[in-house]
């Protein structure tokens, strides 16, 4: 109801009291007050029908009278008083002992009892594991070939001889170069980093690689941190994941997977070498000689130049300033801060990482130049941070601590 300025009791008194000096008709109140026309007689007649005006402008309850379908109050007692005796009975176990005892009887919806023993106060909340949070990623534009890959896996499908294909693809997002587009049977670790080794081994590292946050990508843990994200860090290469439930922040990305299933999986192959023959025949044409509309109808290939950061031939460890506090995360993910066990990861088990003290008794956990955390001591507290690059000075990958 649209009143306007003072008080709805006052707007309502003034209303009536209007009404009755007999100079303004229901419309003129109506179209006066901002109000309908039933609202005005609304209160009009039940400010003629109460002792006092005011009582009849009092604001009445909207709950109805009369509720045929209420559960009877007896059967809820009687259920009531069994979960008193058996406090670990559901409303499930409950109403199936009320029903054996008494078949005859409507008892109520398992929902209802649930409803009734909240508010007589027999259920206890489960209290909630509190979770790491973990702020997304900060999404680092896009300017230049090598800046940025993205990579996903499309959606598996069954080939011809009906075994589960996973297409891994890799691209530059600049200038949407196709890196890789394998055809796996399997989303493990150890088939996707080879197939990232021979991206690397072919066109150099970059310096960041954006993807969702689903395996092998991501994992549980401190900055989500998976086997495969752990070891692009020590190759100097910083992990980006878009937010949970939003692929538009890897669009173009998701637009090549519709093209790629259009063009190689429908129908598929009958088998997986034979997909494999199709992704690198549509992977070529892709970037050699299709038009792309951001390149101004150039293709990916006129745009591209590899990365003159070469794979090394051996994978660095990490090495941290002086003032940093170091410690090696055990096999089971967790760190040891006087004589208290921290859990960070199992992703970074035989790992190094630094902590440094911001502020008193909070920390700073970085992995290389990457801050995953922030360690309150005196609290036992582990706060996630989104993977962003916070190099400390002095912070670099060397070969062997």
């Amino acid at each position: 109801m649209p009143w306007r300025g003072m008080s709805l009791m006052d707007q309502r008194l003034q209303l009536v009291t209007d009404y009755r000096t007999g100079f303004f008709t229901v419309t003129e109140l109506a179209e006066q007050y901002g109000v309908s026309r039933k609202t005005v007689y609304k209160w009009i007649d039940r400010a003629e029908e109460a002792e006092t005006i005011v009582a009849g402008l009092i604001e009445r309850s909207r709950r109805p009278h009369h509720s045929p379908q209420a559960t009877d109050r007896a059967l809820l007692a009687r259920l009531v008083a069994v979960r008193k005796r058996h406090p670990r009975w559901g409303a499930k176990k409950l109403l199936g002992v009320a029903g054996r005892a008494d078949p005859d009887r409507a008892w109520p919806s398992r929902s209802t009892v649930c409803d009734v023993l909240k508010r007589e106060g027999l259920i206890t909340p489960r209290a909630r594991a509190r979770r790491l949070g973990h702020p997304p990623s900060v999404l680092v534009p896009i300017t230049a070939p090598n800046g940025t890959w993205t990579t996903d896996f499309k959606g598996e499908f069954r080939t011809g001889d009906r075994r589960y294909c996973y297409p891994l693809t890799l691209r530059d997002g600049h200038s949407r170069f196709v890196l890789q587009c394998a055809a796996l049977l399997a989303r493990t670790y150890a088939d996707t980093q080879r197939r990232f080794v021979r991206a690397f081994a072919e066109y150099g590292l970059p310096d960041r690689i954006r993807s969702d946050n689903g395996g092998p990508f991501a994992a549980p843990g401190v900055g989500r941190l998976s086997r495969l994200a752990v070891w692009w860090m020590r190759l100097g290469i910083v992990p980006e994941r878009i937010a949970p439930g939003h692929p538009e922040q890897n669009g173009s990305h998701e637009q090549f997977h519709s093209v790629l299933k259009a063009d190689t999986a429908r129908p598929p192959a009958p088998n997986a070498r034979a997909q494999q023959r199709r992704f690198d025949r549509f992977a070529h044409e892709y970037n050699h000689e299709r038009p792309h509309e951001a390149l101004r109808d150039q293709p990916p290939a006129s745009c591209y130049t590899p990365s003159r950061r070469a794979l090394p031939a051996t994978v660095p460890s990490m090495e941290y300033p002086g003032h940093f506090d170091v410690r090696r995360v055990s096999s089971n993910g967790c760190i040891s801060w006087k004589d208290t066990a921290v859990f960070l990861t199992e992703s970074l088990a035989g790992d190094i990482v630094g902590l440094e003290e911001v502020d008193d008794g909070v920390w700073t956990v970085y992995f290389g130049a990457v801050a995953l955390a922030r360690f309150d001591e005196r609290h036992k507290h582990l706060y996630g941070l989104g993977v962003t690059v916070g190099r400390a000075p002095g912070a670099r990958a060397c070969r062997k601590l």
